[in-house]
């Protein structure tokens, strides 16, 4: 474990794209989601040092909302898209997005 404190650390309190340039102008290391890197790594001098780790995993998950708790939610909408989200169809177009060229999701089983 890193205590984040120290002379080396600085604590941006920005939004990653921000941070990502931050990052470039001062020639420093962040953690970046795949997505942001994508879009800005045209626009600063930036590596990818680490990835595929298990400890940089950023999982989504999908819950649908109580409908008894909250009646005017289209529950029956969101159990579709939770069904077609976890189809083997739904996580092959997960799989298979890309933004300029490169993968953004993985599905694990």
């Amino acid at each position: 474990s890193v205590d984040p404190s120290g002379q080396w650390y600085l604590e941006a309190g920005r939004g990653m794209g921000e941070v990502l340039n931050m990052a470039d102008q001062q020639r420093a290391y962040t953690l970046s989601d795949r997505g942001t890197f994508i879009a800005y790594k045209d626009k600063a001098d930036l590596q990818v040092l680490v990835e595929g780790d298990k400890a940089l995993f950023n999982p989504y998950g999908v819950i649908a909302v109580n409908p008894e708790l909250h009646t005017h939610v289209n529950y029956r909408g969101a159990m579709l898209l939770i069904a077609y989200l976890t189809s083997p169809q739904g996580q092959k177009v997960i799989d298979n997005y890309r933004k300029l060229g490169e993968q953004l999701f993985y599905t694990y089983e």
